[in-house]
């Protein structure tokens, strides 16, 4: 009866699952670059909100991380 038990099957390899995991922390990172640059005052305007590192560099790390997910989603053996 032991012989006749099958694994399961997983949709995607040990690989796969660790791409993901990649992508999605460099997605939070990303996210995370994006945060802060207001001001405590609400009546005051900040310029930090156009910050190169806002503008440019955490959306292109959004993007990577979104490319790696992909990449983990078709990837094959």
């Amino acid at each position: 009866m032991k012989n006749n038990e099958q694994k399961p099957d997983f949709l995607f390899e040990k690989v796969n699952y660790k791409i993901l995991l990649i992508g999605i922390a460099v997605i939070a990172i990303g996210f995370i670059l994006m945060s802060g640059g207001g001001s405590d005052d609400p009546t005051v305007f900040s310029e930090a909100v156009f910050s190169w590192r806002r503008i440019r560099l955490a959306p292109t790390v959004v993007l990577i991380g979104f490319g790696i997910t992909i990449y983990s989603i078709f990837k094959k053996k």
